[in-house]
């Protein structure tokens, strides 16, 4: 380091991918700052995929109470206390607020409880203390905050997903906008609490971007757990009859308790300073990078949901890496976002690697299509309405599986697995050649033997 320089690396954010980035860096020598202005961990540990999760799992038991008749079980009185969830979650999530602290006190970080904004390529100025900081390079973590859009009378009256965990009590009646992952996550687990719960989607189908059966068959289990209503939008908000009034565009009206606003994340970027480095954003706030992170400015690197393009944490931990081994570690790495195993956490669960079908097609033109719709052992004795859905995609060209969908349980823990395969370039034949586990739901996977249908566009192959 430079004697013109306070530090080697300057983080500003302290969540997953900033943390990453911090502390590899620092095990390469490297004098490491990090600025964190709210709580340690970032979205993902304080209030987005950790404490979401506890939640999904405690609305999960409302079924298991109700499968276990089946099994010969009398489960009599089961009540749920919302207060008792919060309590235990809340220091969960303070817990491991704690270790992320130590860790990178461990790693020899130093952590600096203020807001960083950025003054020049190599200067950042601490808001709460008023003083510089000069560093050599310059890393932005900062993330991404949900939105209220659209922009409707009355929409102030609406809560985000970071309010989810600030509620004191269960809404008796919530109304949850959007189609994304974080309003499927969270109708799922507000239904499953015992809330009377309403999902909007202005779109015909959830999950824009996943494949189109997978859509189908969450619509199809939501559709029987609460109310669903696609293809509308939201008018207004009021407040009426100490509660809440959701005026559709359709006329029709939603009383509620709450409203969750879940239609979008914007990058946080507002006040950071870019604009004295000269770095321009995109339409919607994301900081232009190349494949190693690098910003415009080359002291300048930027990782995570502040840069738009795989907004998951496990990217965000993998970009923090890749630029700690690239600029630290004399190890040059770039992360691919083309291949990203990921899963929702709706009940049931999705969990998808690769292409979906449609996309498949137009990229390898023709492909074979393996599926398998079963209903899942458990529910032959509990008498649950479920099914499982598995599909295989595969090239024909090279017969390497480029595809795998699965909505049914534990989906996110199969296809964590799943994705070591098809990220190694596993072909069908690699699949078939695999002894399946009996009596399991993700036997199906190594067992179908037949396409559905070998279709392709006309004129190919």
């Amino acid at each position: 380091m430079s004697s013109a320089y306070d530090v080697d690396l300057f983080v500003i954010g302290g969540g997953s991918g900033g943390v990453r980035a911090a502390r590899i860096a620092s095990g390469y020598g490297a004098k490491v700052m990090l600025a964190e202005e709210y709580r340690v961990g970032g979205t993902c540990v304080i209030r987005g995929c950790v404490p979401k999760k506890l939640m999904v799992y405690a609305g999960r038991f409302a079924d298991e109470f109700e499968d276990a008749a089946g099994f010969g079980w009398t489960v009599e009185n089961a009540r749920f206390d919302w207060s008792v969830l919060k309590q235990r979650r809340d220091a969960e999530v303070t817990r491991l607020e704690g270790i992320y602290d130590t860790n990178l006190i461990r790693a020899g970080v130093e952590i600096v409880p203020e807001r960083a904004v950025i003054e020049d390529p190599h200067t950042i100025r601490l808001l709460g203390s008023n003083r510089t900081v000069r560093a050599e390079r310059i890393l932005i973590a900062v993330g991404a905050h949900p939105v209220k859009e659209p922009a409707v009378p009355g929409i102030e009256l609406a809560i985000t997903s970071n309010q989810v965990f600030e509620l004191e009590t269960l809404p008796e009646r919530i109304l949850v906008i959007g189609g994304g992952y974080i309003a499927v996550e969270f109708a799922g687990v507000f239904a499953a609490l015992g809330s009377r719960t309403t999902l909007l989607h202005r779109g015909d189908r959830l999950l824009r971007g996943f494949d189109d059966e997978v859509r189908d068959a969450l619509a199809e289990a939501y559709g029987r757990r609460m109310d669903l209503r696609l293809g509308r939008t939201l008018a207004r908000i009021d407040r009426r009859d100490g509660g809440l009034c959701a005026r559709l565009d359709d006329g029709a009206e939603i009383f509620c308790d709450q409203v969750l606003v879940a239609t979008g994340r914007r990058p946080n970027v507002a006040g950071l300073g870019l604009h004295k480095v000269g770095i321009e954003t995109d339409s919607i706030g994301a900081i232009p990078v190349d494949a190693y992170s690098q910003t415009p400015v080359p002291s300048i690197y930027a990782v995570g949901d502040v840069t738009n393009r795989a907004n998951l944490t496990p990217v965000a931990i993998r970009e923090g890496h890749a630029f700690a081994d690239t600029v630290y570690g004399g190890k040059p790495s770039c992360v691919d976002h083309r291949l990203i195993p990921t899963a929702v956490f709706s009940t049931p669960e999705i969990g998808i690697v690769g292409h979906t079908e449609a996309a498949a097609r137009e990229i390898y033109g023709k492909i074979d299509v393996y599926k398998s719709r079963f209903r899942p052992m458990k529910a032959t004795l509990s008498g649950r309405e479920e099914r499982i859905l598995m599909k295989v995609l595969v090239d024909c060209a090279t017969d390497r599986v480029v595809g795998v969908h699965i909505f049914g349980h534990d989906a996110g823990e199969v296809i964590q697995a799943v994705g070591i395969a098809v990220t190694m370039g596993a072909t069908k034949a690699d699949f078939d050649r695999t002894i399946a586990v009996h009596p399991t739901a993700a036997e199906e996977l190594v067992t179908m033997r037949v396409p559905e249908v070998t279709k392709h566009p006309v004129g190919v192959g």
